[in-house]
């Protein structure tokens, strides 16, 4: 586990030129510019940013970002290069592989429905026009949508949903906790209820409900319960939950013991790396470890996994 932890702080490093432009494009996003670094830090581990992301990424780099004060940073200059998002990306595949109109693809979301979804009359064709609704994009410029206009609702409400859906693409694991997108709400202009939005669009996102909070997941991004295009921080963290889902199995092989104590009933050893032995095995103990190393990776009983049983994935 340790020699795993180093890795991903080692990844991180690496791959610094691409965390910041995570943060740029965020602020871009954004309706003024700023963002709450509270914001930030809450999802530090999602977005893949280091522990010191406030010294080593936001000051460090003063011709990008702004320190307002303590909690705000503000985004020097725009990078309109940067101002794409990843379903525009999607749009021009579709639109070049399955040779469909530009009117078809100009404002489309993926969709994947769950395994067994009951279409009900005169939703394909709802569907349908919400796919070819024109909406301001999330790197636009903040003009103000006025609701009561012709299809006002509609589409300040799909702008929410291409804020959301850019937000999960710029994660590692593409995932968030829905407590965490309330935070990005007024920074974002996407003053709606969020969990009713990503409810009215299972075809788009995933929420995962079990456990003590609501997960969204981007459905396109998942196969068979993990990522279609893993990433290298998501890979090494997926080997740290294979390793403390491998309970108390092989862990005969750990090294550098210092003392085995037997007690009195010759149930329990104590050992220099926090175990017990439990008759044949050596039982890590994970109460006393940084549960923040595991980040966004959840439960260990794999309760985040997206997609449960009932729609192909593991449980």
């Amino acid at each position: 586990m340790r020699d795993l932890i180093d890795e991903e702080e080692k990844i991180v490093k690496e791959y610094e030129p691409e965390l910041l432009q995570k943060v740029k494009k965020l602020l871009m996003m954004s309706k003024n510019g700023t963002l709450h670094v509270h914001a930030l830090r809450l999802i530090r581990r999602e977005l893949g940013l280091p522990e010191d992301f406030r010294d080593s990424i936001l000051r460090t780099h003063s011709k990008d970002f702004r320190l307002v004060d303590l909690e705000i940073v503000e985004l020097v200059d725009r990078n309109e290069s940067l101002a794409k998002a990843e379903v525009e990306k999607w749009r021009e595949k579709e639109y070049v592989d399955k040779w469909l109109s530009e009117f078809e693809t100009s404002y489309a979301f993926p969709i994947n429905f769950p395994t067994g979804f009951k279409i009900e009359g005169g939703y394909r064709e709802k569907l349908k026009n919400w796919q070819r609704l024109p909406y301001l994009k999330p790197y636009e410029s903040k003009e103000v949508l006025r609701v009561r206009t012709c299809g006002g609702i509609e589409r300040f409400e799909k702008r929410a949903v291409g804020i959301i859906h850019e937000l999960l693409s710029l994660t590692v694991e593409k995932m968030l906790e829905v407590d965490r997108l309330a935070h990005f709400r007024k920074d974002f202009a996407i003053e709606v209820n969020v969990c009713e939005l990503l409810l009215k669009h299972p075809g788009i996102f995933y929420i995962c409900t079990k456990g003590s909070t609501q997960t969204v997941f981007l459905r396109e991004a998942y196969s068979k319960g993990c990522l279609a295009l893993p990433n290298p921080i998501y890979v090494v963290r997926r080997k740290m939950l294979d390793l403390i889902l491998l309970g108390h199995r092989n862990t005969r092989s750990l090294e550098d013991l210092e003392e085995i104590k037997e007690e009195r009933n010759g149930s329990v050893f104590r050992t220099n790396v926090g175990g017990r032995r439990d008759g044949d095995w050596i039982v890590p103990i994970l109460d006393s470890y940084d549960q923040n190393a595991f980040g966004s990776l959840g439960d260990i009983n794999d309760s985040k996994q997206p997609f449960d049983g009932c729609e192909g994935g593991r449980n």
